[in-house]
């Protein structure tokens, strides 16, 4: 077995300038399948709500069953780095939830590192949970959690002005003790500005090619996603309509008598059908 990549391993793929190859993933299955390659990160996010449990935003998802299913991936991936998302109000109310609920992930999921949506009210949080020994991945841009905020989302940092904020930002998290930046939705420029600075790997999610690495989720880069995927989302492969033709198929068999056939079926050992008859004849059960 492979020693489990850490986070020295990210940052002297950094320094190397070796792109980091990231996956969001959120089940054992496809985890399974993710850790047959080169990968190196995983982050289990909070788009389970949207991509497991059909929900319209990130929101529900609450932390039992994030620590769950971050569990699960890690069973399936022990040695990939493991990033587990901290889903909406696990870190809002207070220093010390926030704390509890972000070790949970590395006591009782294995993880390695959270992520948190970090605005600057959130620069506290983040020094607190990298205080008590946690690795935060700050995640900034686009924030999924604050969809009720702001409506729609939009690409972020596309003016001078905006551009400017977010780097400050994305400096003050690193202050703060942040240990890796995600940069989602970000004009490519700025997110390539933003990783020349940092001295921590900095993972783009549609923020342009200039980061130290690259995450997309796994149902759109194996084209299971329905719907519109974001633009910055490409299909590596064409599951859906393959996984289509196989459940008509089985449908079909079904329908038709013809599955399951005598070769995916169990059957009694040989002479055993004829002493089973005899016995139900004799119980008058036949």
């Amino acid at each position: 077995m492979n020693d489990r990549i850490t986070i020295a391993d990210l940052l002297a793929a950094k320094q190397q300038r070796r792109p980091i190859a990231a996956v969001s993933c959120y089940d054992y299955t496809t985890a399974c399948l993710v850790s047959q390659t080169p990968v190196d990160m995983i982050l289990v996010g909070d788009s389970a709500a949207q991509m497991v449990l059909g929900f319209d935003s990130t929101l529900p998802v609450t932390m039992d069953f994030m620590v769950a299913i971050t569990a699960a991936v890690h069973r399936a991936t022990p040695n990939a780095y493991l990033v587990a998302d901290m889903p909406f109000l696990s870190y809002h109310l207070s220093l010390a939830q926030a704390i509890r609920n972000a070790g949970r992930f590395l006591t009782e999921a294995d993880a390695q590192m959270v992520k948190i949506e970090a605005t600057a009210a959130y620069l506290d949080t983040v020094k607190a949970v990298s205080d008590a020994g946690i690795p935060v991945m700050a995640h900034l841009g686009i924030l999924p959690q604050r969809i009720t905020e702001v409506g729609r989302f939009h690409a972020e940092a596309t003016t001078a002005e905006d551009a400017i904020a977010l780097i400050n930002l994305a400096d003050r998290m690193i202050a703060a003790g942040a240990s890796a930046l995600l940069i989602e939705g970000t004009a490519a420029e700025v997110a390539q500005v933003i990783t020349t600075r940092s001295k921590v790997p900095v993972i783009s999610c549609g923020s342009g090619p200039g980061c130290d690495g690259q995450i997309l989720i796994a149902p759109d880069i194996l084209g299971l996603s329905s719907g519109h995927p974001p633009k910055f989302a490409k299909a590596f492969g064409n599951l859906g309509a393959r996984f289509v033709e196989a459940f008509q198929r089985y449908a079909e068999e079904v329908k038709a008598g013809q599955f399951p056939d005598a070769e995916h079926s169990y059957h009694m050992k040989s002479g055993e059908p004829q002493r089973l008859e005899e016995m139900l004849r004799q119980s008058g059960q036949f």
